[in-house]
């Protein structure tokens, strides 16, 4: 099995007559065959990517097309209305790509998907993949493989090389969710591990930080009370001075616990199997897995 996407989902691209948006249109097309429109407004009635129709608006594509995700690709100014849209139109899962979003649109849109049922993957993030079902997203499907590992991921191309050192190692993968590095996202850790904690196929998870924030000590706590599958963990920005922001939106460390040091001491002293580099990951893996 899998968590949130599969080889039925059913997915739109908002912006997906622009650069970007055409492209991993595409892309995701080419890996689960299951795109099934785009949403610009003001070119509906045209065809993409050798048939694929555009709509102008999130309702018309979810009355025509029954779609169940959407991936969004709408510049930030106006991202955050993009997400509300769907949601307004009842498109379960709501996958944003897109970055340098306001903080303040995204305080606003993500409150509004959940009070309308939805579920937001992002802003500024990877997207999903699940091998051999279904791609949402910009993750490179050719490096993962089906199998039975989570992963969970702050970044993007650390994601990969989790991926990487899994399938090195012999295993493959049920989904891998990029959550994103902004300070607000829709979708937490915590939640992510009781998914793959319920998951049948799902028998391990990797869970990759960083610095700033509180999300990875939630989740170390979570872990050690509601997660019975090995987690193998990792925590980037072990270098980062005080204060510095490094990369992420919210990648800042304004107290003591959100340093790369503190989350990884007390994801170790909450059950995790903590790795020091991504390098480690696969065979740390093997070496839980064992017992």
């Amino acid at each position: 099995m899998s968590i949130l996407i599969n080889k039925d989902s059913r997915i739109i691209v908002q912006g997906i007559t622009g650069k970007e948006g055409s492209f991993h249109a595409e892309q995701c097309h080419k890996y689960g065959n299951n795109v099934v429109g785009g949403v610009t407004p003001g070119k509906g009635g045209q065809t993409v990517l050798d048939g694929i129709p555009v709509y102008d608006s999130c309702s018309e594509a979810k009355a025509a097309t029954d779609c169940n995700v959407s991936l969004i690709f709408v510049p930030a100014p106006f991202a955050g209305d993009a997400v509300m849209e769907a949601a307004d139109a009842g498109i379960e899962l709501i996958v944003c790509i897109t970055e340098g979003i306001p903080v303040n649109d995204m305080m606003k849109a993500i409150p509004y998907a959940r009070r309308k049922g939805c579920r937001v993957i992002g802003p500024n993030c990877p997207g999903l993949l699940t091998p051999g079902g279904a791609k949402v997203g910009i993750m490179p499907a050719h490096i993962a493989k089906e199998g039975s590992i989570g992963v969970i991921s702050k970044s993007g191309t650390l994601t990969y090389e989790a991926v990487h050192q899994l399938v090195a190692a012999g295993y493959g993968q049920t989904t891998c969710v990029g959550i994103g590095g902004d300070p607000i996202i829709g979708t937490k850790m915590t939640e992510l591990l009781d998914m793959f904690q319920a998951d049948p196929e799902t028998e391990a998870i990797v869970l990759i930080g960083e610095i700033g924030g509180q999300m990875e000590i939630d989740a170390a706590k979570h872990i050690k009370e509601k997660i019975t599958k090995p987690v193998v963990a990792f925590i980037a920005g072990a270098t980062a001075p005080p204060g510095r922001r490094m990369g992420h939106a919210g990648a800042i460390v304004s107290g003591a616990d959100e340093s790369a040091e503190a989350k990884k001491r007390i994801l170790s002293e909450h059950g995790a199997h903590v790795v020091d580099s991504p390098a480690f990951i696969g065979e740390t893996m093997k070496k839980a897995l064992q017992g």
